[in-house]
């Protein structure tokens, strides 16, 4: 993964060069935005999945920083004032307080879109239908009916309060449905077959919640200086989260359950695919 991310981060840097244009200011925060270390958990399932289907490895890392670009665009929204109102991410200062909130704006909405740009080229994939299909399946992940609306229903989670089912479709479609799109990348760019997609796609369903139940565990157990930004903000916010409605003891057991069965899902692809298998345990035990 820390292989992955050094690749990740010099495509990164290709396709957001500096530039002494009058605008350099936004594509400098983009860069910051983009920059600031992480696990680039998305990018790695992305080119993971992409390695079972034998798709070039240039190709699935143009996807996998597309899909970087969007996870980075949300959290440089997620932490403006009238979101969350966070001022650390990764252990740097937001974007909005390392430059200011109108440019931190101005960042989001251009690595949202330029995400689209890298997909609809034709150096991420020869096969026009394959670009399209990508181009699709992420517009769909990040919109309304996905991260965008989940983030909606996280808002309102402030106010109001949510049964299990209600936060588990808010925590599908706020991360959960990125992290699909990450690992289902690999089978649209080596066009596979139903089964396999389909077991990719169950595999993410399983991981994802896997993750962000961890997640709401950090954010009471775990320290600033673990994860990188402030802690206890959920309960501060008195948002409904599995913590709170399972408990710690439960919901860590609920992790580690959704850990073996995003595993199972896998058994399709007969033993090569025991990197994604690592990728579950490593979410159930990671504290960043």
């Amino acid at each position: 993964m820390a292989d992955m991310a050094a690749d990740v981060e010099r495509a990164i840097l290709h396709l957001l060069p500096t530039t002494d244009l009058p605008e350099s200011r936004v594509l400098e925060a983009m860069r910051y935005g983009c920059l600031n270390g992480g696990k680039r958990l998305r990018p790695f399932l992305v080119c993971q999945s992409a390695a079972l289907f034998g798709v070039n490895p240039d190709c699935a890392l143009r996807v996998a920083v597309a899909v970087e670009f969007v996870h980075s665009y949300s959290l440089v929204h997620d932490d403006l004032p009238a979101m969350d109102d966070g001022d650390l991410r990764r252990g740097q200062p937001t974007v909005h307080r390392k430059f200011d909130e109108a440019t931190a704006i101005l960042a989001g909405d251009g690595l949202l879109t330029y995400a689209f740009e890298v997909l609809a080229d034709p150096a991420t994939h020869e096969d026009p239908h394959v670009r399209c299909q990508l181009v699709a399946a992420l517009a769909k992940a990040a919109g309304p009916h996905g991260m965008v609306g989940g983030q909606m229903l996280d808002l309102i989670a402030e106010h109001e309060t949510f049964d299990l089912g209600t936060t588990t479709r808010l925590q599908r479609m706020k991360t959960g449905d990125m992290i699909a799109f990450s690992c289902e990348a690999g089978g649209i760019l080596g066009k596979a077959p139903p089964p396999q997609r389909h077991a990719l796609r169950a595999y993410a369903h399983d991981l994802g919640l896997a993750f962000q139940i961890v997640d709401d565990l950090l954010d009471i157990e775990g320290t600033e200086a673990e994860t990188g930004k402030s802690v206890g903000r959920d309960a501060e916010a008195g948002k409904s989260t599995f913590v709170s409605i399972l408990g710690q003891d439960r919901a860590r057991s609920q992790a580690a359950m959704l850990a073996v069965q995003a595993k199972a899902h896998l058994e399709i692809f007969d033993g090569r695919a025991d990197t994604l298998k690592a990728v579950a345990d490593f979410v159930v035990a990671r504290r960043t």
